[in-house]
């Protein structure tokens, strides 16, 4: 890319500058052509979409060596690394393979059948055996292997059939004695045990039943455009919109760890494409809804002869035909990138986006000279850097060359299909929606007992972070606009958009969501600076044209009267408040933007109605605070709360270290505002928005060394200070409760199931019935609470 675009002209890069959405069409047409008769382009293209050349193609060979190094690490008895391979291994092995007579996928999935099997995943590993059955149906080893996995999950029945059928297909007398011998076992276990058969369906993608969803009403503001609004009043926690995406990509730091149809977690016995290595998925399901064929190498019937009973036929057909309506997919999203070439594997998550886009719309038959108008979607090419223009036109003109190599597109090659696909991008920047999971990475402290519970039975502490594993364009979801202040969230359940009030709405009033930045999180410059960079808007929501005095404490220091609870500014925030679009001139003009903030805000601020917003002076009692000494106070407490942090990773915490950073924390007391979110939440300096959490790391290093209580005391100052900012039903605060109930769990404290009926609540308020789903961690800690009361 950098290379292509030194080799423009200036002339041109001039043109492409100063383009509008109007006179792209020629723009484009002018790269177009001057790329046309550059050999560097066409190579690159060649290198794009030649399947000869990619990397990520099906490699027999490769699948052959990767076998034997799983078949000699099961003989090690190393199954973790032998998983590994298998897995690999079936990754790169075409379908349509023999390796000594049998099919060489449906072997390798026997083969991890086993391996699962050691690692007692008998759900995994039945499956891994279906598959191979329905690849190759007479495999006596593959219904063997079932039958010993249904054996031990307590399913007689079918590892009766499955021994059987085996027994039928086994040509070696010896082989035939071991089966009868286990199927004597197994049937006579089977006549003493009423067996309750144990069943697991693949991912079906199932979404939880919600009443009707209420009909929201779109209109058009002069100041945000678009956008939503409540057609009566509505409760907190209603769900207000669900959607499936129009077109969804994985990120590329989860390609290996999610699922590139759902976006779950990937399972041991993952599935990969049939036709190339890119994409796993977490089920066959996910994997032929997302373009991929059907496992089967055989005509429909099963073809196994011998004197078997219409019954075991019927069981046999099930088993091995897979179900067909698995493949009735309106427009797989995966099908035109899998030739064997890699184009979406190098392009950016956002390019690759607007490919699948551009060929849905266009397999929905969609008028080829407005697909981008059929979206109906806002686009801020106007507003972009000269630079990302000329950016967006190479690409475009490469993915609609590589569209046309891969799918055929009725495209012409031409500035005006390259225009569409510009604004197509531009549109995806600003409308569409980045999918999160919520992670939940325990932290166990040392074997001891405290109470009823070892550390090895209840983590210390539960982080709970969001971890971003997709992109996705949701057409009605992006009319919502935003608010730093929203009275809704959005959330996924799989590749499912889910949008519930978080407050009471009233009839008429705005349904918005953050776009990222929230009051209370981001002080109101970041906020403003995010928005416009990533969004090409100023936000004029109440926190961000109002002086509020959750801005004001966000980042603010202690007044130097030790007795006065007001509140001083740097020029930084000072600058920032006084730009505010509506001044205020008196305290008593300050929102609050949250009434539980009403008490605090007359403590903080004068008591006589004046004001007066300067750095460094105190807005309440007016004293004057040397800022400079205050920032070098607040930098020398962080040295040691990074070296305690630092310590943490390692799992070596010391007395000294623990010591200074107590100390470093009274020190940041005594200088920050006691509302200060850098307390609880500290910003690294090295990133401005990686938080590296005092009293948080403080309650995790204490529960690392057993010290409960005062692990337990930290985690609690932490939710004070944040319920001050966020409020106490904020989800941020249900997170910090899972950490603070997980502490009194460890330690045997029965109030902890106050704290875990409110996450509960917090949880339900913002996620409703999905909320299990959700934080499914929150059951074990139901169940160990139970526990612990009886």
């Amino acid at each position: 890319m950098e290379k292509l675009k030194s080799l423009v002209p200036d002339s041109l890069k001039r043109m492409v500058a100063e383009s509008t959405p109007d006179s792209l069409p020629r723009t484009c047409s002018s790269l177009l052509n001057f790329f046309s008769d550059m050999e560097l382009f066409h190579q690159m293209v060649r290198d794009l979409t030649d399947p000869e050349r990619a990397f990520c193609g099906k490699n027999k060979d490769a699948a052959l060596e990767l076998k034997q190094k799983g078949n000699q690490c099961f003989l090690n008895e190393d199954y973790g690394s032998a998983l590994t391979c298998y897995s690999e291994a079936l990754r790169l092995a075409p379908v349509d393979v023999d390796d000594m007579d049998k099919n060489l996928v449906a072997a390798l999935y026997v083969n991890r059948a086993s391996v699962l099997h050691k690692l007692d995943l008998l759900m995994e590993g039945r499956r891994d055996c279906n598959r191979a059955l329905q690849i190759s149906p007479s495999y006596a080893k593959a219904w063997y292997r079932r039958g010993k996995m249904n054996a031990s999950l307590g399913n007689f029945e079918d590892a009766v059939h499955d021994l059987n059928i085996a027994k039928n297909l086994e040509l070696s007398f010896g082989g035939q004695r071991q089966i009868e011998s286990e199927l004597r076992i197994i049937t006579d276990m089977f006549e003493r045990t009423e067996s309750s058969l144990v069943q697991h369906k693949e991912n079906e993608l199932d979404l939880l039943d919600e009443p009707d969803q209420i009909k929201l009403k779109c209109v058009i503001t002069p100041n945000k455009g678009r956008g939503m609004v409540a057609p009566s009043d509505i409760p907190p926690a209603s769900l207000v919109h669900a959607e499936e995406p129009y077109a969804l990509i994985i990120s590329k730091h989860c390609r290996e760890t999610h699922c590139h149809y759902c976006l779950n977690d990937l399972p041991p016995d993952k599935v990969s494409c049939t036709s190339c290595s890119i994409p796993l998925y977490c089920s066959q399901r996910c994997q032929i809804r997302a373009g991929g064929q059907m496992l089967r190498n055989h005509p429909v019937k099963h073809g196994i002869q011998g004197n078997i009973s219409h019954n075991l036929d019927t069981y046999i057909s099930e088993i091995t035909l897979g179900n067909d309506s698995e493949s009735d997919v309106d427009i797989p999203e995966h099908k035109h990138e899998c030739q064997g070439v890699h184009w979406p594997t190098v392009f950016p998550s956002e390019i690759a986006l607007a490919g699948r886009a551009l060929i849905k719309s266009l397999a929905e038959r969609s008028p080829v000279a407005n697909f981008v108008d059929m979206l109906n979607l806002s686009q801020n090419y106007p507003q972009i850097h000269p630079e990302s223009k000329l950016e967006l036109h190479i690409y475009s003109i490469i993915l609609l060359y590589c569209l046309q190599h891969s799918s055929r597109t009725e495209l012409l090659l031409n500035g005006a299909s390259i225009a569409q696909i510009v604004i197509l991008i531009s549109q995806i920047r600003v409308n569409s929606m980045t999918i999160f999971r919520m992670k939940s990475a325990d932290v166990n402290g040392p074997l001891h007992q405290f109470g009823k519970f070892s550390h090895s039975e209840v983590s210390l502490t539960s982080n709970v972070e969001q971890v971003k594993v997709g992109q996705a364009i949701y057409r009605v979801g992006s009319l919502f606009n935003h608010s730093c202040q929203p009275n809704i969230g959005a959330y996924f359940v799989s590749r499912s958009l889910f949008i519930r009030t978080t407050e009471f709405v009233a009839v008429g009033c705005p349904l918005e969501l953050s776009y990222g930045p929230q009051a209370g999180q981001w002080d109101c410059k970041d906020r403003l600076k995010f928005l416009k960079d990533e969004y090409s808007f100023r936000c004029e929501c109440r926190a961000c044209a109002e002086v509020n005095l959750s801005d004001l404490v966000l980042n603010a220091f202690h007044c130097v009267s030790p007795n006065c609870p007001g509140i001083v500014l740097d020029s930084c925030v000072v600058n920032c408040e006084k730009q505010k679009t509506r001044h205020v001139q008196s305290a008593t003009g300050i929102s609050t933007l949250e009434p539980f903030m009403q008490v605090d805000m007359l403590k903080c601020l004068p008591s006589n109605g004046s004001l007066r917003i300067d750095p460094g002076f105190c807005l309440k009692c007016d004293s004057y605070c040397d800022l400079e000494s205050s920032f070098a106070a607040v930098n020398r407490a962080w040295i040691s709360i990074t070296r305690l942090k630092d310590t943490m990773v390692s799992g070596e915490i010391s007395t000294t270290v623990l010591t200074a950073a107590l100390n470093s924390l009274c020190l940041l007391r005594s200088t920050l505002h006691a509302y200060n979110k850098r307390i609880s939440e500290l910003k690294d300096a090295a990133t401005i928005r990686s938080c590296c959490k005092v009293e948080d790391n403080l309650a995790e290093a204490f529960c690392l060394v057993g010290e409960l209580q005062l692990a337990l005391d930290h985690c609690k100052a932490s939710i004070e200070i944040l319920e001050k900012l966020y409020g106490p039903n904020h989800i941020v605060i249900g997170y910090e409760l899972v950490k603070l109930s997980s502490i009194q769990l460890s330690m045997g404290d029965r109030t902890a199931v106050k704290n875990i009926n409110r996450v509960s609540e917090i949880f339900s308020r913002y996620y409703g019935s999905h909320a299990d789903k959700m934080f499914p961690y929150l059951q074990p800690l139901q169940g160990k609470l139970t526990k612990l009361v009886q």
